[in-house]
């Protein structure tokens, strides 16, 4: 497993190698532009060779890249839409540039309308951006359930997925705060065990591209994403332990994010607790 968090690229995605060592990362996500604003621009070649200079000469094997939160690919506004749609493109052709293992989006939002018709419009955002980019994949992220958000159970993934045109480059993220929000219990072996079959039967697991580990500060069901440091929320210590030794998910991508995301940076007393974790978690299955 991969082990890691979400860093700033300021200065350029080589420093993100940087942080992401300082901190003891085997895995970083970045922001391929400000999350708060539509302008974006592709990386220069001096930048992209400085990265990979960074990146083969360091100890992190895996970048994800986070979607910018403004896009919603399901918007029914044709600007909106057409924003949605160049933003995500350059993410997925910076995800080209940088050798990416995903673009991590959070779909979009139904707000009060039908829910087939966002998935049919976000559907259509994707297929485009998928074909306007080269191969980096794209990770759909499941979400906590708030104002209509697309991506809430496995099968709104799964449909999501196939309305993008079901290629090999659709994936998921699945993020433990999210989980929990939606009703998705995964504080013990065997309630994750449920969860994860569920997934399997509606999306597969074989489209699991990377993991967020974030506690939840809200209940069971809360539909709330209000994230809480590792084993300090209502997930808890055992619960994050469970997630993150959780044998089908070896091999991935797995980011902290942490209270405040986009704003509070991760520190490295984060990344031990990770470890800690972890390895709480390898014992106690024995």
């Amino acid at each position: 497993m991969l082990l890691g968090a979400h860093v700033s690229p300021a200065g350029g995605p080589a420093n993100a190698v940087g942080r992401g060592v300082d901190l003891g990362c085997t895995a970083i996500q970045i922001f391929n532009q400000s999350p708060r604003m539509w302008r974006g621009r592709l990386y220069g070649d001096e930048e992209v060779a400085a990265y990979h200079e960074a990146f083969d000469a360091s100890p992190v094997d895996a970048l994800v890249i986070h979607a910018v939160y403004l896009i919603n690919c399901a918007s029914d506004d044709p600007e909106i839409r057409d924003k949605s749609l160049a933003a995500l493109t350059l993410a997925l052709r910076a995800g080209d540039q940088l050798g990416a293992r995903g673009v991590v989006l959070h779909a979009g939002s139904a707000k009060t309308g039908d829910v087939g018709e966002a998935i049919a419009r976000a559907g259509e955002v994707i297929k485009e951006a998928l074909a306007e980019s080269e191969s980096c994949p794209l990770h759909l992220e499941n979400t906590a359930g708030t104002g209509g958000t697309l991506g809430r159970s496995f099968a709104e993934l799964a449909a999501l997925i196939d309305a993008g045109g079901g290629g090999k480059r659709l994936g998921m993220c699945l993020d433990s705060c999210h989980l929990y929000a939606t009703g998705y219990d995964v504080r013990t072996p065997e309630s994750l065990d449920g969860v994860l079959e569920e997934c399997e039967r509606e999306v597969g697991l074989d489209r699991l591209g990377s993991l967020h580990v974030n506690d939840s500060v809200t209940a069971l069901g809360s539909n709330r994403d209000r994230h809480a440091p590792l084993g300090e929320g209502e997930i808890g210590e055992d619960g994050i332990a469970t997630f993150l030794s959780d044998p089908r998910f070896q091999d991935l991508p797995v980011i902290f994010e942490g209270p405040g995301f986009g704003g509070k940076q991760a520190e490295r007393r984060d990344m031990e607790a990770m470890e800690r974790l972890r390895e709480q978690g390898l014992a106690a299955r024995g």
